[in-house]
């Protein structure tokens, strides 16, 4: 009765609007390009200002210098058969990656004071895809510490791992660490919304992350409640990946694939809390 109201014999073939089917594999595609449109445009910023990355090379360069060559002198710390300067190399390239990532989140702050994010928010873009695109820009960052700790590590005599699968596994644990941590950053900046506080709760929260890693020295010489923190903190296993890449005849406490697995499971969990977040910033 209906078509026929509208002007349609019963006789005549009727379009019927049917649900548009979606290809998987075209969807992964769309997703991918769009986060790597994201990276791509937030990585750009460091051709405006490359004194970045130099400023960022200070401090993994001072704790190298200074406090890698004093206690590789006074051997205070036993860590095997590795030189105490060797031992360090990885987790001050993990320290590196955490530094840049972490502070990340004033980024979003000052986007969202600029409008740049209702932009954002108001693209059809997926809301992982641009938190994606943006952990994977800090991981760009972070590639550029690797070239500076691998340049400084040959000066001072380190023993390195050229395999190309030592060379990629380095390549991939780096930039794993600065999407988890960048991702961590901007889950920060979404809850507080203010760069005040952020920076605040930002001071407060690398050193601790730091110390409570291998980093600068073995888990087991840390009193059993550290230890406890060491093995629920990602830079531990991000660090402990590093070791065995980096280091000609370096070793895995846990086990790469292990490490890796660690860490890529954080990443997508934060990814995902990231993307659901993402939008309060503005609210």
């Amino acid at each position: 009765m209906r078509l026929q109201e509208q002007g349609v014999l019963p006789g005549d073939s009727v379009s019927l609007a049917r649900p548009r089917l979606v290809n998987p594999l075209a969807a992964v595609a769309s997703f991918v390009d769009k986060t790597v449109v994201i990276a791509e445009l937030e990585a750009r910023k460091l051709r405006h200002d490359p004194t970045e990355l130099i400023t960022r090379a200070v401090q993994p360069t001072l704790w190298l210098l200074v406090f890698g060559q004093v206690f590789t002198r006074i051997r205070a710390i036993p860590t095997g058969d590795l030189p105490y300067i060797a031992f360090m190399a990885p987790g001050i390239l993990a320290q590196s990656v955490l530094f840049v990532a972490i502070f990340y989140g004033i980024a979003i702050i000052w986007e969202r004071d600029l409008g740049i994010v209702h932009k954002f928010l108001a693209s059809p873009t997926p809301r992982t895809a641009l938190v994606l695109g943006k952990g994977l820009s800090a991981g760009v960052r972070g590639l550029s510490q690797a070239v500076i700790i691998y340049v400084l590590a040959l000066l001072l005599g380190v023993q390195m791992n050229w395999s190309p699968l030592g060379l990629l596994g380095v390549l991939a644990v780096t930039l794993l660490g600065a999407v988890f941590f960048s991702t961590f950053s901007l889950i920060i900046a979404c809850l507080v919304k203010t760069r005040e506080r952020f920076m605040g709760i930002g001071q407060v929260l690398t050193m601790p992350l730091f110390f409570a890693s291998n980093a600068i020295y073995p888990i087991a010489l840390m009193p059993g409640w550290l230890q406890v923190i060491s093995h629920i903190n990602p830079l531990t296993y991000e660090v402990d990946a590093l070791r065995a890449l980096m280091l000609a005849g370096g070793t895995s406490m846990y086990g790469v694939g292990l490490d890796c697995g660690i860490l890529l499971l954080a990443t997508v969990v934060v990814v995902i809390l990231g993307g659901r977040l993402y939008p309060n910033i503005v609210t």
